[in-house]
C-alpha cells in the first residue's frame, strides 16, 4: 500500500522502516486503555501490515512508558468518553486477539511498562515479548468484579492451569521475571536495553526467508493441538510445498555455494 493510500489513526502510530512496522498506542492519558476505536485501529494496522510484501516483522508497543492496561472501564461502564470511528469497524477485542495467528509474520510484544487485562492479552497473542525488568503483568479484573473472559483463551495457551487460575483469582499482578517463569514473557532485559533487544531481535528475523516464515507460521498454527497421527501427514505436505519454494531452492543454493542467501519472498 502507498503511503498515501494508507489509514489515518487517532488512537495509533505506524512507523514502517527496514522491513520493520512498529504499531504504538497513542493513548498515554488512559495508560493506552483498549476502547473501541484503539481496537479498531490495530485491526487496520495488523491487516496493512500483514498485506504490505515490504514488512516482515511487526512490533507491538505502548506511549508513555505504559505497555497497555487493559479495557477503558470508562467505557465499559457507560462513561461519556464514547468517540466515534474514524475508520470502518472491523472488529471487537476478540477479533483483534483472533488476528494474531492470520499474521503469518511475526509479531513481537515491546513491553515497556503495565500490561493488564488486556494489555496483557495483547502479549500473550504476540509470538514474542520483551518486558524491561520494571515491567507489570497480571488480570485485575476479578478486583472490579469482572474476569478476564476473552483473554483466558490465550493466557490457557501459555501458562500452566493452576498458575493461570491463581492469576485470574486473585487478580494478581507479577513483576517481569514471573511473567517470564510463567511463560508470558520471552525474556527481561534491564530497561535502558528494550530498545537494542528489540531492534536485534526484529533484525534477526526479518533477516530470514519471508516465505518461509509465513508457511512456517501457518503450519504451526494450522497443526497445534491436533494429534501427531494427523499432524505429521499434513507437515509433510507442508514441506513438499516449502521445497518446491523460489526461497527454498535460493536457500539450498546459497547453502552449497557458501553465500548469503537472497530472499525473494516467492
Amino acid at each position: 500500500m502507498n503511503p498515501e493510500q494508507r489509514p489515518e489513526y487517532r488512537s495509533l502510530a505506524v512507523h514502517n522502516e527496514a522491513a520493520v512496522a512498529t504499531l504504538t498506542m497513542q493513548r498515554p492519558e488512559r495508560k493506552n486503555a483498549l476502547n473501541p476505536m484503539l481496537i479498531n485501529e490495530l485491526l487496520w494496522a495488523l491487516d496493512d501490515a500483514r498485506d504490505d510484501p515490504e514488512i516482515r516483522v511487526i512490533v507491538l508497543t505502548g506511549s508513555g512508558g505504559t505497555f497497555c492496561a487493559g479495557a477503558d472501564l470508562s467505557q465499559m461502564s457507560g462513561g461519556d468518553d464514547q468517540k466515534e470511528l474514524l475508520l470502518a469497524p472491523k472488529g471487537d477485542l476478540a477479533e483483534l486477539l483472533l488476528r494474531f495467528p492470520k499474521l503469518h509474520k511475526p509479531v513481537i510484544a515491546k513491553v515497556n511498562g503495565v500490561a493488564l487485562g488486556g494489555g496483557l492479552g495483547l502479549v500473550a497473542s504476540c509470538h514474542f515479548a520483551i518486558a524491561t525488568s520494571s515491567a507489570k503483568l497480571g488480570t485485575p479484573e476479578i478486583l472490579r468484579g469482572l474476569f478476564p473472559m476473552q483473554i483466558m483463551a490465550v493466557l490457557d495457551r501459555l501458562v500452566p492451569q493452576r498458575q493461570l487460575l491463581e492469576l485470574m483469582l486473585l487478580g494478581q499482578t507479577v513483576d517481569a521475571e514471573r511473567a517470564r517463569e510463567l511463560g508470558l514473557v520471552t525474556r527481561v532485559v534491564p530497561d535502558e536495553k528494550l530498545d537494542g533487544a528489540i531492534d536485534e531481535l526484529a533484525k534477526a528475523l526479518a533477516a530470514r526467508s519471508p516465505t518461509a516464515m509465513r508457511m512456517g507460521l501457518e503450519a504451526y498454527v494450522a497443526q497445534s493441538g491436533k494429534p501427531m497421527v494427523e499432524s505429521l501427514p499434513y507437515l509433510r505436505a507442508q514441506l513438499l510445498g516449502l521445497l518446491a519454494t523460489e526461497d527454498a531452492m535460493e536457500g539450498l543454493s546459497a547453502f552449497l555455494q557458501k553465500r548469503p542467501p537472497h530472499w525473494g519472498g516467492h
